[in-house]
């Protein structure tokens, strides 16, 4: 690692749909080798099926959004992204633990979870439970874990429960954080 300087981030793009840079990240973050016009078919066909299933399903805060006319570019563009914001709304962690070395122990010190990390684990944690998923094709794959995600199940909501957890049962050792 560098000790120089931290690295400049890069500016991403915002998808071509609808240009929303959150969903291209998630875009970027599903693409395998270099493959984007195939990760970008996935996504937008499970945004697709997520606006007919969700139409289907009762989805938890779902109405309140509705109910606001605050010009919010999510509300005005489609129910199948509001769903998927809501999705990596409900996956990300609040709290995390980092292993810190004290006096030759090593302690798990549960720390709060930065905003754009938050994200970052969210999409990787959704991604990863699609990957795992039986459903045939990966379009069904992620829009089926991106709808059990907006509806508080599923093996992402599983993973951030268990981080909780983890940092529940590790604050005893707050006191080390710095």
């Amino acid at each position: 690692m560098s000790r120089r300087h931290r690295a400049e981030k890069r500016e991403i793009l915002p998808d071509p749909v609808f240009g929303d840079l959150v969903l291209s990240k998630f875009i970027n973050n599903l693409m395998v080798d270099g493959k984007k016009t195939t990760a970008e078919s996935i996504v937008y066909g499970a945004i697709e099926i997520l606006e007919k299933k969700g139409a289907n399903e009762n989805v938890q805060g779902e109405a309140s959004e509705e109910g606001s006319d605050d010009g919010d570019a999510i509300t005005a563009k489609s129910k199948g992204l509001r769903l998927f914001h809501n999705a990596l709304k409900n996956v990300k962690p609040k709290l995390e633990v980092r292993s810190r070395r004290v006096g030759g122990a090593t302690y798990q010190v549960p720390v709060e979870v930065r905003s754009e990390r938050a994200v970052a684990l969210a999409m990787r944690w959704v991604i990863e439970a699609a990957r795992k998923r039986g459903e045939n094709t990966m379009t069904d794959r992620v829009a089926n874990e991106l709808l059990d995600a907006a509806n508080e199940r599923g093996s992402a909501i599983k993973k951030r429960d268990d981080t909780h957890k983890m940092a529940e049962a590790n604050k005893a050792f707050a006191h080390f954080r710095w």
